[in-house]
């Protein structure tokens, strides 16, 4: 049984042109990335370097190249002889990966308003604008992969670049298991809008501000989130 559609050889925004193709190993990556994160391929679904590399019309050493990408984003499990499988998605871990999220980001932002650089406020409004335009497209996953974007341009001026990649599995993980739990139609265009109430705190320079429209932004993502953080919520 094969768990790929057709819609994992590529996407297109509505709207946009087409563009050309990606390298093969990004396609790829971007397709198998898709299916994941929209659980198409379930938690525990075996990836086998053959199927694949039929699948995308590639070599086994491609698939390999976007197998271990995604391992770097936890998305698979990679056993040696055992093989690839999708990782688990569980409440426990999304749980924690919140409370790291949170105490990188909370604890960051301190760092970015003693010394911003002057061009944070409008990166974050070109994001914010990305994000409503995947948002009125329909496109969720595009929608997350600005977001991502938006949280980690906040953090890249907190000067820890090693707390990024940390940062960016986590906000994979977040938006994986949003998407997991969600049962009905999600509106899009608000999700995206709340990012505005950060930017406004940011601009005005307003630290403590800042610093409680972040933390109530984290604490409001999924439904468990207030029994995570019960002081941001209040």
């Amino acid at each position: 049984m094969s768990y790929f559609s057709d819609r994992s050889l590529g996407r297109m925004v509505p709207g946009k042109t087409a563009q050309r193709k990606p390298p093969k190993s990004a396609a790829a990556f971007d397709g198998l990335k898709r299916e994941i994160m929209l659980g198409l391929l379930p938690a525990g679904a075996a990836l086998t370097e053959l199927e694949l590399a039929a699948h995308f019309g590639c070599s086994q050493g491609t698939v390999r190249e976007a197998l271990l990408q995604l391992q770097e984003e936890g998305l698979v499990l990679r056993n040696g002889h055992r093989g690839t499988q999708v990782s688990q998605c569980t409440e426990a871990e999304a749980v924690e990966m919140f409370r790291v999220r949170q105490q990188i980001e909370c604890n960051g932002i301190i760092r970015v308003m003693g010394a911003r650089s002057t061009s944070l406020v409008s990166d974050l409004r070109g994001l914010l604008a990305d994000m409503l335009e995947a948002a009125e497209a329909g496109d969720e996953l595009e929608l997350a992969s600005h977001d991502r974007d938006f949280h980690r341009r906040i953090l890249r001026d907190a000067e820890l670049p090693a707390l990024d990649p940390i940062l960016h599995r986590c906000l994979i993980h977040n938006h994986r298991f949003k998407i997991s739990r969600s049962s009905t139609p999600r509106d899009l265009v608000a999700t995206a809008c709340r990012h505005a109430t950060i930017i406004d705190a940011i601009a005005d320079g307003d630290v403590v501000a800042a610093c409680s429209a972040l933390n109530h932004h984290i604490a409001t993502i999924v439904d468990l989130g207030p029994d995570v953080f019960p002081d941001a919520t209040q």
